[in-house]
């Protein structure tokens, strides 16, 4: 049907299911019960060449593509949104960041263990007070009279995968009087003094995806440590965003379907006033519905991993296709799975079925990488130009 998706993309795409189905579906509703972290597996998707699907070999991943990754992505987050989160923060916010903008010696040391799933990497941008509007970002990091190592203070918020992460990217002021144009990016290490970690959040969704708080106290980062230049920190932040944000979109792809199809069948098979109830007109529109969102929101996926590809040679940005593509399919997981949960009735209301946590997991889809709000900003300010 898609002449750019070949029969390597397939492959990817079929073990990826494969290992889903069966690795992930008899642990996934134990995970999101206690919250513990799946750290066996994700060792296992890091074997099998998933966490570093864009990374070429040389740097310790599979040298595939970005119709590669969502392809994969999509059929982990089918089964289990958190695997998905997982997987999806190391390959767009960490080891993206790292291949665009790091040094050969900062890919050597840090993107290959990453990439290979050996070690696991996080990407810390949000505080306390501080979400998109990163120029208001209190921490602080400073160069320290020898010029050897920067000193960083403060705290940060929401750091997926914090509480097992070994390497994060984080993006701190180093000039606040410049407000976001003032923000450097830096990898940290997370077993050197000075860090700590914060509270692990009682998440509605991905539970089994660990989220914290991460605290710097006085630590000490070498200079070679600076990812980029001092002051690039924030268009480094949006541009690996942006890669982040079609990881996103593929995300709630998987649980849009993960919803139709349980939708589907279940409409074939339940029965109420002598029919089947998918024979009923009401029921029909909600899958044909369900059914027309999925299918756009794989579109503007396929639409934005193209433009990403296409960009590695141009070096165009592709801010609005990602922005459309986490906007539409966010909001299609979110509709899906509620609509899932009217089709079955009280059967989708309760933790027998799925279908609660794909409900609960979709609506971070809406929130993190860029609240839908800020997709549609993002959206409006590419096609007038305006800020």
């Amino acid at each position: 049907m898609f002449d750019f998706i070949t029969e390597e993309h397939r492959m990817i795409q079929e073990a990826a299911r494969e290992f889903a189905q069966k690795s992930i579906a008899p642990i996934a509703a134990e995970h999101d019960e206690t919250g513990k972290f799946p750290l066996e597996t994700v060792r296992q998707m890091g074997e099998l060449g998933f966490m570093g699907i864009e990374v070429p070999e040389e740097y310790g991943g599979v040298g595939m593509d970005t119709l590669a990754y969502v392809l994969a992505l999509e059929e982990i987050c089918k089964v289990d949104a958190s695997h998905g989160t997982i997987m999806s923060v190391n390959n767009s916010l960490f080891c993206h960041g790292l291949l665009k903008f790091g040094t050969e010696e900062q890919k050597q040391k840090y993107l290959v263990p990453v990439a290979s799933g050996k070690a696991i990497g996080a990407y810390s941008l949000t505080e306390p007070m501080s979400g998109s509007d990163a120029g208001t970002m209190k921490s602080r990091a400073v160069l320290n009279e020898a010029g050897t190592h920067y000193i960083i203070n403060g705290r940060k918020s929401w750091v997926t995968s914090a509480p097992y992460a070994d390497y994060i990217v984080l993006f701190t002021m180093t000039q606040p009087e410049k407000k976001h144009h003032g923000v450097t990016a830096f990898i940290i290490e997370t077993d050197k003094p000075g860090f700590s970690r914060g509270k692990t959040e009682p998440k509605l969704g991905i539970r089994a995806s660990a989220t914290s708080e991460i605290i710097f106290d006085n630590y000490e980062c070498p200079v070679e440590n600076r990812l980029g230049e001092e002051g690039q920190g924030f268009k480094i932040a949006m541009t690996v965003l942006d890669a982040g944000r079609i990881g996103i979109a593929a995300q709630a792809l998987g649980i849009a379907e993960a919803a139709l199809e349980a939708s589907i069948k279940y409409a074939q098979e339940r029965e109420a006033f002598g029919k089947k109830i998918g024979q009923f007109q009401m029921i029909q529109q909600k899958l044909a519905d369900m059914k027309c969102r999925v299918e756009a929101s794989r579109l503007l996926i396929y639409q934005a991993a193209l433009a990403k590809m296409e960009s590695a040679k141009t070096g165009r940005r592709y801010s609005l296709e990602a922005s459309m593509a986490k906007l539409f399919a966010s909001e299609t997981a979110n509709y899906c799975a509620k609509e899932a949960i009217q089709i079955h009735g009280g059967m989708g209301y309760s933790k027998e079925m799925p279908l609660e946590r794909y409900y609960r997991d979709a609506k971070i889809t809406e929130i993190y990488e860029g609240t839908s709000e800020i997709q549609r900003m993002v959206i409006a300010r590419q096609l007038t130009g305006l800020r």
